[in-house]
């Protein structure tokens, strides 16, 4: 019997690869697929679990969910993914709710789930998180001229904050024949602009039977009919000479580079387990920037480590003001149970972080603000995602701003644009963050 079933992403672009597989799964199997759980059969709730703010944003979708099973407007609820992996018997104990749960290790049971929720048992699927399926048909819900390719599930890195390894398993890459047939069914649907994601991108390959590596898998990729191949998450000690020389020569290759360093600060990073020094980051950025005179740098940074004092908080806001990446994401350190970061001494005050994450975003925000007003009167290619109402213009994005995370470009046009094309703009404004222009006819 075919079941309305509602699906619900949330986290990373990762969790929302294997929420399209498990939709492609449940069509598969005849099931109706729809993004509204107002009214369905079951609704597939896929959590993050990472830090405190994913878990909590994950708890108030449950309970949410919750308040429309208890009007009759849903009939079962299934929780999939980081928070029930993590937390599978707080589940069972705080949230009744839950109808039934699947691990990180189990996506691809969602259709045996289903039907036993329907059949009135309640399913729990946690399978080996070392040894899952990635390949396999995705129902996409992206727009249609972006998608993202997962090359590689897990971490084997082991930074002291993190847990994701005891969430997600080992690292394990895909094999090349796997990715480049998923990459070519892409491409022929018109697909434009291909996101290459994984915990650690600098690593694929080299855990295979036949080793591989990065560099063989974007040479590949290039072969194919993507306008733009946007790179998330290249480690700084697995990035190549081989890798920057590819990604300076070849045009597909966006210069925008993801690059998570965390810290600068030679202690701290030490404590979190990074491989590198601030020597070696800045020996890394001043390489790139001469391969790659546009390069724009994104990385994510943390404030608030255990031994983070004030001497080292203020070598990494100087190390920013010298860098001048224009892309950081900041968080505050969330002491996460199960991670070594959570028993270390000297704990930071919450309010202290608190108030250090505010601090670099607001350095940060003039760097960024700099870097958009050197972009006034110059033309850059833009990819169109269509004509906001409100706004009354069409909106886009620059090789600068990836899908979701960063800014965007306010451009008018005396003709149709349409959504997935790509176009010349001159800038001609800034506005808050965003770059603002007019069409290059």
């Amino acid at each position: 019997m075919p079941y309305q079933i509602a699906f619900l992403s949330l986290g990373c672009a990762k969790n929302l690869v294997n929420t399209e597989q498990m939709m492609e799964l449940c069509r598969k199997a005849g099931h109706v697929i729809t993004g509204d759980p107002d009214g369905a059969d079951v609704a597939v709730l896929n959590t993050c679990g990472f830090i405190e703010s994913a878990k909590s944003e994950a708890i108030e979708n449950i309970l949410e969910l919750a308040e429309l099973k208890k009007s009759g407007r849903l009939k079962k609820l299934l929780v999939t993914g980081c928070l029930s992996q993590r937390y599978p018997d707080d589940i069972r104990a705080d949230l009744p709710e839950v109808d039934g749960m699947l691990g990180t290790g189990s996506y691809t049971d969602i259709v045996s789930a289903v039907e036993e929720l329907m059949s009135g048992t309640r399913p729990e699927y946690f399978a080996d998180i070392h040894h899952t399926c990635e390949d396999g048909d995705r129902l996409l819900t992206t727009p249609p001229y972006m998608a993202y390719l997962k090359i590689a599930e897990g971490c084997s890195n082991g930074c002291a904050f993190c847990i994701i390894p005891k969430l997600r398993g080992r690292y394990r890459s895909r094999s090349m024949n796997a990715l480049l047939d998923e990459a070519a069914k892409l491409a022929s649907s018109g697909v434009k602009e291909l996101i290459v994601i994984a915990q650690d991108i600098t690593r694929y390959g080299l855990d295979l039977p036949e080793p591989s590596s990065l560099e063989q898998l974007l040479r590949a990729l290039c072969q194919l009919d993507f306008h733009w191949i946007r790179l998330h998450y290249l480690y700084p000690e697995a990035i190549t000479d081989g890798l920057i020389d590819l990604i300076a020569s070849q045009p597909k290759l966006l210069h925008y580079l993801d690059i998570p360093i965390q810290h600068c600060n030679d202690g701290i990073l030490h404590a979190m387990r990074r491989r590198n020094t601030r020597a070696e980051l800045e020996t890394l950025f001043a390489k790139l920037r001469a391969a790659i005179p546009d390069a724009v740098i994104r990385t994510s940074l943390i404030c608030g480590l255990p031994g983070e004092g004030d001497a080292q908080f203020e070598e990494l806001c100087e190390f920013l003001r010298e860098q001048k990446l224009q892309r950081v994401g900041v968080f505050q350190f969330s002491p996460e149970e199960g991670t070594l970061a959570a028993g270390m001494d000297r704990q930071v005050d919450p309010d202290t972080a608190a108030r250090r994450v505010e601090l670099v975003v607001d350095l940060q925000s003039r760097i960024m603000d700099a870097y958009n007003e050197a972009r006034l009167g110059s033309v850059m290619e833009v990819l169109c995602e269509g004509f906001d109402p409100q706004a009354g213009c069409y909106i886009g994005r620059t090789y600068a701003d990836s899908a979701d995370i960063d800014g965007h470009v306010y451009f008018t046009a005396a003709g149709l644009v349409p959504a997935g094309d790509f176009v010349r703009v001159r800038i001609t404004g800034v506005s808050d963050g965003d770059l603002t222009g007019e069409i290059e006819e």
